[in-house]
């Protein structure tokens, strides 16, 4: 049969199962069943330390906030590198989201701050397409360059625009924009109370749950419920749709891919375009959402805790979505001033390392066992000689959290075969 120029690629090569290339993925009832024994221990850690704001409803709501950008940013990433490109310039498209998110915010609208903010990291994702796409230079080069270049334009904007004129006479300054107006929150009416009443009785498990869930329906902004939608809606394009078979088959072998007509470098510059609204989406979020204003250094590098939370997600929406959820809970412990809730959760680290010894026992990996010993006793006598962590430890939390986690999933990772690597037009023909 003759393959005409429509063709649909084929599928992305088959996942690795077992042996010695790779590790089988987790299955939907397994990655339900790590979750709730996750949320057990951490009620258990709650109950036995009296450190309540654990699964406080207000916990939970400030870390579903400080969740979003770092989940869009994440998306963004996802959405490049499915198609071959390395975006490491996540950072510099955030930043750019968050200057012109809120120079047009305070402006106009809330809204149309949010539209700027997505153009400006489209801007951004493009840059990087024709640096990477057309003229083949590294990603990595390229994506460092573009995260000097936002820093860069936005200090020079922001001095020229915030500071002068009607701006500066509402609050702008060199290092940040005048207020912008509230994006609608909601609250589901009665559902909010009763969950706040169950969480004061302070019950094992239930009230845990019901903290939980109050943090996810009380003063939920609408960017919020947006930012879900483009989770769902990018599992269902990319891996529901031809058009998704056809963009990850540029990721897992661009030449086959274009043997059978695609276009590679059109489904790449989307790729890499839509990488950069969604991570300017998330600046936005900062800017409009979480502080109302612009303010120089805003980021603070969750454009690469994204691209840690893409990675730990194993390059697929549902694995984003938990390590941007897990990486929001860590930064609202230190925004929170969380010095109890942190030093609760040494003993949880505890329990942890004491599970991961036992189970490189069972294997019989006896020196990464002992290692896990060592370092879980070091961590209970850390536990039972102080009462509270040092503000400077509570600060770094989300860091050695992203460390930790990258860590100890690096081993099951796979990420697409052609991530990075350098492709010309042509070469499938």
């Amino acid at each position: 049969m003759t393959v005409t120029a429509n063709s649909t690629p084929p599928p992305a090569a088959p996942k690795v199962a077992g042996g010695k290339g790779g590790r089988t993925r987790l299955s939907l009832p397994w990655i339900l069943l790590i979750v709730a024994g996750g949320f057990i221990a951490l009620s258990a850690v709650r109950a036995l330390t009296g450190a309540q704001d654990l699964t406080s409803a207000g916990q939970i709501s400030a870390a579903l906030s400080l969740a979003v950008p770092i989940g869009l940013a994440g998306l963004g990433g996802l959405w490049a590198e499915r198609a071959g490109v390395v975006n490491i310039g996540l950072e510099g498209m955030m930043i750019l989201g968050t200057f012109f998110g809120a120079w047009a915010g305070w402006q106009t609208s809330p809204w149309i701050g949010v539209l700027a903010g997505i153009l400006g990291g489209m801007f951004g994702g493009l840059l990087h397409a024709v640096a990477t796409v057309t003229f083949g230079v590294d990603h990595i080069i390229s994506g460092i360059a573009i995260n000097i270049l936002a820093v860069g334009v936005t200090t020079y904007f922001a001095k020229l625009w915030f500071n002068t004129g009607e701006a500066s006479a509402k609050g702008g300054s060199p290092k940040q924009s005048p207020p912008a107006e509230d994006i609608t929150s909601i609250s589901i009416p009665g559902l909010s109370d009763w969950l706040a009443d169950i969480e004061k009785h302070h019950w094992f498990l239930v009230s845990d749950l019901a903290g939980v869930l109050g943090g996810l329906v009380t003063n939920l902004s609408l960017l919020t419920i947006v930012a879900v939608l483009l989770l769902v809606g990018t599992f269902f394009v990319l891996w529901k749709t031809a058009f998704g078979l056809r963009l990850r088959s540029c990721g897992e072998n661009p030449i086959a891919a274009e043997s059978l007509g695609v276009n590679v470098y059109k489904y790449k510059y989307i790729a890499v375009i839509v990488s950069g609204g969604l991570a300017g989406l998330g600046g936005a979020f900062l800017s409009l959402v979480t502080s109302h204003i612009y303010n120089e250094g805003q980021t603070g590098g969750r454009g690469y805790i994204g691209l840690a939370a893409m990675i730990f997600g194993n390059w697929r929406p549902g694995g984003l979505a938990m390590g941007a959820g897990l990486f929001g809970f860590a930064d609202a412990l230190q925004l929170r001033g969380g010095g109890e809730s942190v030093h609760a959760l040494l003993l949880l680290l505890f329990a942890v390392l004491v599970a991961i010894a036992a189970w490189k026992a069972y294997q019989k990996r006896w020196i990464t066992s002992s290692i896990a010993v060592v370092i879980g006793v070091g961590v209970f006598i850390w536990y039972l000689g102080t009462e509270t962590v040092p503000v400077e430890f509570v600060s770094a939390t989300p860091y050695v959290v992203t460390l930790l986690v990258l860590s100890l999933s690096a081993q099951r990772l796979r990420m697409p075969k052609a991530d990075g690597m350098p492709y010309r037009k042509g070469q499938g023909k």
